[in-house]
């Protein structure tokens, strides 16, 4: 027997192998590929497969924009999807107030709603900037040429600050020769996804993917270490080129207006009208909220700053920007501003987590003064992206309504 699936050509194999994957169908052979018709062996089908426009068209969403993994304290890479499903599905913009590494914005805008993500780190703005604002703009090999090519103009912030901290000298030579060409990129998208291209092979580069801690050049010469992490002790120009197919494909347009922010999301919020869902996931206290400690070299290497302080053993820049979600004595004032500032929005989620302060108990008080509020749990089965989500640890997902 005979089936014909009729899909766009150029999509066509990619997404009925996906399909197949995903249904854990071993991929049948594909005989031939003519105008939009493909036709396929069914013989070796364990089951009938019935594809509708809709579903044919999110399945394609999946492959085609699919997000580049993050190595990124708290990312929500894995809890995407059970957002999205607990989340309020009659809206049409939707605002993600702490960005980080736009994973669930990215989600949303593949799901055509329009897209406002925020977040105060400059670092995590350019991912939005190159993921969700942007539309089309991709790194064409003439660019990649060009931020390779040597830059007799580029400064040694980079070699003189961070030299034996997280990188050879060659490396940090590197670095600082990079960013000064992203400066020669001619458009503001094609400068966020360098630096966002970059900043990802920066945490493949350095042990544990954070810069926290002293032990990432020790570690990159150790044969051990290298073996069971091979990326460690790789060139991170190799690590570079290696990830720019995977961000290239992951720019798309969803025909939305979409716009990022770097700014103190408190004070936004109030500012934005229009939006039916905003998304929180501010730092967790306890459960490693400061995110400019363990990623305070991406910052200063997008921030390229020559008037900052570099501090401690790391070489963290001094002073620090203040969220307001790191210090315990804090964090319930800010939840405090932060809900009162968004009370004209109608439906919130918020993530949380059960080893952090406020307990839900507390949470829940603060959202009934201006929400009514479900609760969603998920528990970790295991050890994934730091202390919030070891096995046993509960994500909680407060969902707010009028």
């Amino acid at each position: 027997m005979i089936l014909a699936l009729i899909l766009p050509a150029p999509t066509i194999e990619v997404v009925y192998n996906t399909y197949m994957e995903a249904e854990g169908i071993v991929t049948p052979k594909i005989f031939n590929i003519d105008g939009t018709d493909l036709i396929v062996d069914n013989s070796s089908l364990h089951k009938t497969l019935t594809m509708t426009s809709t579903f044919n068209l999110e399945l394609m969403d999946r492959h085609y924009h699919k997000m580049p993994k993050t190595q990124y304290l708290g990312s929500k890479e894995r809890l995407v999807r059970w957002l999205y499903d607990n989340s309020p599905k009659d809206i049409n913009v939707f605002f993600d107030a702490f960005s980080g590494t736009s994973v669930v914005g990215h989600y949303f805008k593949n799901k055509g709603k329009k897209v406002i993500a925020n977040d105060f780190l400059k670092f995590n703005y350019h991912i939005g900037k190159a993921l969700i604002e942007n539309n089309k703009v991709t790194l064409t090999e003439r660019d990649i040429k060009l931020l390779l090519s040597k830059n007799n103009k580029a400064d040694n912030l980079i070699e003189r600050t961070f030299t034996n901290v997280f990188f050879e000298r060659d490396q940090a030579q590197f670095l600082d020769n990079f960013r000064a060409n992203v400066e020669l990129l001619n458009n503001q998208y094609k400068k966020s996804l360098a630096l966002t291209i970059m900043n990802r092979s920066l945490t493949r580069k350095v042990l544990l993917g954070h810069f926290a801690h002293l032990s990432a050049l020790r570690y990159s010469r150790d044969p051990a270490r290298i073996k069971r992490n091979p990326t460690i002790a790789r060139p991170i120009k190799d690590l570079f080129l290696e990830l720019v197919p995977d961000y290239n494909k992951a720019v798309f347009s969803n025909s939305q207006k979409n716009k990022v922010y770097c700014e103190n999301t408190t004070g936004l919020i109030s500012k934005l009208r229009g939006v039916d869902l905003v998304y929180f996931d501010p730092p967790y206290y306890g459960r490693h909220p400061d995110y400019q400690a363990f990623y305070h070299f991406l910052e200063t290497f997008v921030e390229y700053w020559n008037d900052k302080e570099f501090v401690n053993g790391t070489k963290q820049y001094f002073p620090k920007k203040q969220s307001g979600f790191v210090k315990q004595k804090e964090v319930v004032s800010s939840f405090k501003k932060l809900f009162a500032a968004s009370t004209h929005i109608p439906y919130w989620l918020i993530s949380y987590n059960s080893k952090s302060y406020p307990t839900e108990d507390i949470m829940i008080d603060l959202i009934k003064n201006h929400k009514k509020v479900k609760v969603v749990h998920h528990e970790y089965q295991n050890h994934y992206g730091g202390k919030g989500s070891r096995q046993g640890t509960k994500e909680y997902l407060f969902f707010c309504y009028d």
